[in-house]
């Protein structure tokens, strides 16, 4: 029987701005090859099959957000926030909030039917395309998304369980029911385009917050 293995700190590029003195800072990149990312409340033998990881000597992170365990390849983006807020509406609406720049200016590069789904997901045709997680500190929020931009969804069913807690419109689905990806939906838009849209959210959000202070 293979060796379980054991999760790394998480120290993959985002986790500079955590500890950034600016009131917003966020982080756009492409992982340089695959790794897996639990959430701070998964257990490795619970979210991952680890003998599949240790033989393709897959990395496995656990970051100090929620969300369930993710996979993470050079044909995804990923993305994250960092944001100093003294008042914190409920995380939903926070979500809602990131969401709807996203979806603008995603629309504007031609990717339409985008959807909330969730928490926190971006939908197309009631699959998801995008999962994000949030992390509170001490007034801090730090947010990060990961958006398929083309990988097969096989290499998820590879390495992933299903997970403990699932959103209702997953419906019990397996993974290759449930994600998606954007070259799959028929926008097969260049990796450069789609991040240009993100940063240009990112900035939108970044206005939105410094103008809006959540309502308690």
């Amino acid at each position: 029987m293979a060796e379980k293995s054991s999760s790394l700190p998480y120290n993959l590029p985002d986790i500079s701005i955590m500890e950034s003195a600016a009131k917003f800072d966020s982080c756009v990149w492409q992982p340089e090859g695959t790794y897996i990312v639990l959430g701070r409340a998964n257990e490795e033998e619970l979210s991952v099959f680890s003998g599949n990881a240790l033989e393709d000597n897959i990395r496995i992170y656990k970051r100090p957000s929620g969300g369930e365990s993710v996979v993470l390849t050079p044909n995804m983006i990923v993305f994250s926030l960092k944001l100093n807020i003294i008042r914190l509406n409920r995380p939903r609406h926070i979500f809602d909030i990131i969401n709807k720049y996203l979806i603008d200016s995603f629309k504007e590069i031609g990717v339409n039917h985008l959807k909330s789904r969730g928490i926190s997901d971006l939908s197309i045709n009631n699959r998801k395309i995008l999962g994000s997680s949030m992390y509170l500190k001490n007034n801090v929020l730090f947010y990060h998304a990961v958006l398929n931009v083309k990988e097969d969804i096989s290499i998820i069913s590879k390495y992933l369980r299903h997970p403990k807690r699932e959103p209702d419109y997953r419906a019990g689905r397996d993974h290759r029911e449930f994600v998606t990806s954007m070259w799959a939906e028929g926008y097969k838009i260049d990796i450069q385009q789609l991040i240009s849209a993100i940063n240009k959210a990112l900035k939108q959000i970044e206005t939105h917050f410094a103008v809006n202070v959540p309502a308690n």
